[in-house]
């Protein structure tokens, strides 16, 4: 009897040594990959990388996360304006510094002549003791007492006034300041229908004035003003007599100064 010999069965897709061999090598790429993570970075090209990223605008305020081998050099080289930002701010232009040096100038020249008529206009007319006039760090500061603008305890400008507010919104208008108006009264108390009590008096009567400056004043912005409510928490004096307490009631225009930071 004749042994039938078996036909080799077709075999389908890789031989199965290729599969050991594809396994080997991507240990040993997985190995390579750790072993350059691992290493250090070379400095040449990456400074080079980091620098070219520099003069892009996106990374313009943003130090390299590698420490320079020599930083010392390399804020010599900032210092003598070497290796400038393209796209540098143009307002550190030399031009635009002193342009901007010229306008705070100018704008302290405005305040001190603002100060002088102001002066001239209070010795002409005599009111210098209701009225006065001093330059501080924020500005011009106008301080009117009471009886030139109201009755007590009330908020409605009197006619004694006008002729100040008139003189004081013609200065305005000539200038750009921003202007904070600030009501003050003495500690005693009042409740009345229109005022339950010194916060809203005070209040009213900072608003009197500004609706006065920028109604009487043609071309004056009304979104210059301020006006704030301070009651009888600001006394330039105790509030322990007749004298003081008159003191006490006033409101102050403050023509602000723009380099003030308050």
């Amino acid at each position: 009897m004749k042994l039938r010999k078996r036909k080799k069965k077709d075999q389908n897709g890789a031989p199965k040594w290729m599969t050991t061999y594809a396994d080997m090598i991507t240990l040993i790429l997985v190995f390579f990959i750790l072993l350059f993570s691992m290493s250090q970075i070379n400095l040449v090209k990456f400074n080079a990388i980091a620098e070219s990223f520099r003069n892009r605008m996106i990374l313009d305020f943003y130090p390299s996360p590698v420490e320079e081998e020599y930083p010392t050099e390399q804020t010599k080289i900032q210092e003598n304006g070497e290796k400038n930002n393209e796209f540098e701010d143009p307002n550190q232009n030399p031009d635009n510094l002193a342009e901007s040096q010229k306008d705070q100038d100018e704008n302290k020249d405005e305040l001190d002549n603002v100060m002088q008529e102001v002066n001239q206009f209070l010795n002409k007319n005599q009111l210098n003791d209701i009225i006065s006039a001093t330059r501080t760090k924020r500005g011009v500061v106008l301080v009117l007492q009471e009886q030139l603008l109201f009755e007590t305890g009330e908020a409605e400008i009197l006619h004694s006034g006008g002729p100040f507010l008139t003189k004081v919104g013609t200065l305005l208008n000539h200038i750009p300041n921003d202007v904070k108006v600030e009501g003050h009264t003495d500690d005693r108390p009042i409740s009345t229908f229109r005022y339950p009590s010194n916060w809203e008096l005070s209040g009213a009567r900072a608003s009197s004035v500004i609706r006065y400056l920028t109604s009487h004043t043609k071309g004056l912005g009304k979104s210059r003003f301020t006006a704030v409510a301070y009651g009888d928490t600001r006394p330039v004096a105790p509030n322990t007599s007749k004298e003081n307490w008159r003191k006490n009631r006033r409101v102050e225009i403050v023509i602000l100064d723009p380099d003030y930071k308050g």
